[in-house]
């Protein structure tokens, strides 16, 4: 009886040594899990550590899994004018106005990282975003929100003003998640970068669709986790037929951006428009083998497409090979110049005054007949930034010129401002019930 009562106590003693053991591995890996929690929700807070990376996707990275429906967001099309606010108040709500009172519905405008967080990573400046973002509100106007221009610190060995990425994508996921985070339900859609395809908008290298994809997915996680609801589009490219360390032909860009897996990572597609001499309707192949309406480029036939304001369609069929055609395209700059100036590198394809307010007009109703319903935004340049001069070539293209108190606007305001509109996705939403 001894024997068996020894060997039962024996046996509780191990058996309680195991439980111990047992209990200490699961603490164990309780923490670790709690631990990994934690690291994440600092990544999602744009919080992390400056070596941190954000959480890796899951291994089906090629599957768009869309978290806002576009045909409730943006008609099509639907009617944006570029705008420059961030300096004068005063300048800013007449500006708004003039948009409200034309029957446009959508502005863009830069936040620009160097303006938010430009002394210090983590020192943060609200005052005229918050002011921005009041003034576009009270004038019942969406807005997209344009992401770049790097602050001083977070690329070394580059100067300001010129554009580069930064060293540490981490810092670029901390400035799109805190813009997104604190304007979540306010910005409608969020631009990643602007004209990458240019070695002066990346930092003086040669362009690189995969550098700017690994960019696009950091900008789009980081306003998904904080704004799900918000609109991510790619950057626009500028149009070019060059193809060397100094810029990339759009399409040989976006193609590129495929390739590097770009398609799950924007909700729709960014695309420059310019009009440059020829009319909205011209056909892209007439303007390609007509010297005056391409500056007698010498680039090969298929490039030189670039000079038509319909190579749009040529950027929709590309995307349509790429198994993308369900997403949208948003125009986010598209215009022409008047620019009278004979030494200026735009003067080749001016238009008149008239022309540009026609242009613009029939580009508009273009859309409207040909490209639903995969067309979203136009955004159309410019309501001058009020510093700009006469010696800027921005200033002719734009449909309200630089001047305040007087207002000076070109005849192209007056056209689109009492033009036909396609009715807004409200009026489409209450009509169907929605």
């Amino acid at each position: 009886m001894t024997t068996i009562t020894e060997y039962l106590r024996k046996a509780l003693v191990l058996a309680s040594c195991l439980l111990i053991l047992l209990a200490t591995a699961l603490s164990a890996c309780g923490l670790a899990g709690v631990s990994a929690s934690v690291e994440e929700s600092r990544v999602a807070l744009g919080t992390a550590p400056q070596a941190m990376v954000p959480p890796a996707e899951p291994e089906a990275a090629d599957t768009y899994n869309p978290t806002v429906d576009l045909d409730k967001v943006m008609s099509s099309p639907d009617y944006g004018m570029q705008v420059f606010l961030y300096w004068q108040e005063e300048i800013a709500d007449r500006d708004l106005k003039l948009v409200q009172e034309a029957g446009f519905r959508w502005v863009k405008q830069e936040v620009p990282w160097r303006e938010v967080e430009g002394h210090a990573k983590g020192v943060w400046q609200w005052d005229s975003p918050d002011r921005i973002m009041d003034q576009i509100e009270a004038h019942n106007l969406k807005v997209i929100v344009r992401l770049g221009s790097q602050p001083a610190w977070a690329a070394a060995g580059v100067e300001l003003p010129a554009v580069s990425p930064p060293d540490d994508l981490q810092d670029f996921y901390d400035y799109v998640y805190a813009v997104a985070d604190r304007y979540k339900g306010r910005a409608a859609a969020y631009q990643i970068w602007n004209e990458p395809n240019l070695a002066r908008e990346w930092g003086g290298r040669p362009p690189n669709p995969a550098e700017y994809v690994a960019m696009l997915k950091i900008g789009y996680r980081a306003v998904k986790a904080a704004d799900p609801h918000a609109v991510v589009i790619s950057a626009g490219l500028a149009p070019t037929t060059r193809n060397d360390h100094e810029a990339m032909p759009d399409l040989d860009f976006i193609q590129g951006m495929y390739a590097a897996g770009a398609r799950p990572y924007f909700d729709a597609l960014g695309v420059h428009a310019a009009g440059f001499k020829s009319s909205p309707e011209t056909d892209p192949a007439i303007v390609a083998i007509t010297p005056e309406l391409n500056n007698n480029d010498h680039a090969p036939a298929d490039l030189r497409r670039v000079y038509s304001f319909r190579h749009v369609e040529d950027v929709r069929d590309l995307m349509v090979a790429n198994d993308d055609a369900a997403k949208k395209i948003v125009v986010l700059e598209f215009g022409w110049t008047i620019d009278p100036r004979p030494d200026s590198p735009y003067h080749w394809h001016a238009v008149t005054p008239e022309q540009q307010d026609k242009y613009l007009q029939r580009a508009y109703a273009y859309a409207e007949q040909n490209w639903q319903p995969w067309i979203g935004v136009m955004s159309l340049i410019y309501i001058a930034d009020p510093r700009w001069h006469w010696g800027d070539e921005q200033v002719y293209w734009s449909v309200v010129y630089p001047g305040y108190p007087e207002l000076r606007t070109a005849p192209a305001y007056y056209g689109l401002l009492y033009m036909p509109k396609a009715p807004p996705v409200e009026t489409k939403q209450e009509s169907n019930g929605w």
